[in-house]
């Protein structure tokens, strides 16, 4: 689509005209998407313009002075071929490339550079860990009120206490 403003981070891409041998130049640009391509030609003897054959952009009536851009957004990669109205049947043709824009690179964890190859399994303890310590701790528990009541047996004259009756 086209566009007047361009990205801060995209490259623009410049096609101009060779007059003498009615050819666009470069007449083949290979780009990413959120590049541009500016058309750029003045003080030229014939008129010349731009059109793609889709009707993705175009330039307008053909001009001997020219600065139009078309930025490329994401999503819009493809072949865009465009031709001189004036000056097609003479072969003044190009094409557009548009690759997919590379994919962005994930931010780089800063806090613990360590663990950041980790599996989310080496970083948290491991449900077998829990189970075994709350075990031990269940048994240690078991044992010392069975200690308790064999220590209680053994004294005399001491007695549990017993649920009242109830009738």
């Amino acid at each position: 689509m086209p566009a007047e403003q361009e990205e801060e981070d995209s490259t623009i891409h410049i096609v101009t005209v060779d007059s003498t041998n009615l050819r666009f130049s470069p007449s083949s640009v290979t780009l990413v998407e959120g590049d541009s391509v500016r058309f750029f030609w003045s003080g030229q003897a014939l008129p010349h313009n731009a059109v793609e054959a889709n009707g993705f952009f175009d330039s307008g009536e053909p001009a001997r002075d020219l600065d139009y851009t078309v930025l490329f957004e994401i999503g819009s990669n493809g072949t865009y071929d465009f031709v001189c109205e004036p000056h097609e049947a003479f072969g003044m043709t190009g094409q557009l490339i548009v690759e997919p824009a590379p994919l962005p690179e994930p931010p780089a964890n800063e806090t613990n550079n360590s663990q950041t190859n980790m599996s989310d399994d080496e970083k948290m303890p491991s449900i077998s860990l829990v189970s075994t310590l709350t075990t031990v701790m269940a048994a240690s528990l078991i044992i010392y009120h069975r200690r308790m009541e064999t220590n209680f047996d053994h004294c005399p004259g001491r007695t549990l206490p017993q649920a009242p009756n109830s009738k």
